[in-house]
């Protein structure tokens, strides 16, 4: 069941944009961490890109200079926006925060539904 919800995806032609949002909808008493990862067909999923901790942000070699995530903390969302996008940027796009339970205080991963992304040359 997925933690968190997430908005944004569909469809584009390559060289065009979309933009992704992601919310928990389950309460999280800390947030270390948000980010994106993807899984295209016939493939592993894979990191595309974080932010928070002291590390600010980081991206995927394949993303940079094309992709920005960004957060905003009082909304505990965390945003990614794609621009110029390829063809190999096809895959179902997950979101992924790293925080602490609300009443075990455990550090945990809440993972959203993911959403199809499909990029047309």
């Amino acid at each position: 069941q997925a933690q968190l919800v997430e908005t944004g995806g569909g469809s584009v032609q390559a060289g065009g944009s979309l933009r992704r949002s992601c919310v928990p909808s389950v309460s999280i008493r800390g947030i270390n961490m948000m980010g994106w990862y993807r899984q295209a067909p016939g493939k592993q999923r894979e990191f595309v890109a974080q932010i928070g901790g002291f590390s600010g942000s980081n991206y995927a070699d394949s993303v940079k200079g094309r992709f920005t995530i960004s957060k905003d903390n009082g909304k505990k969302t965390v945003y990614l926006q794609m621009n110029r996008l390829k063809p190999e940027d096809t895959g179902v796009y997950y979101c992924k925060v790293r925080g602490t339970e609300i009443i075990t205080f455990n550090l945990r991963d809440y993972w959203g539904q993911g959403t199809q992304v499909t990029v047309s040359s």
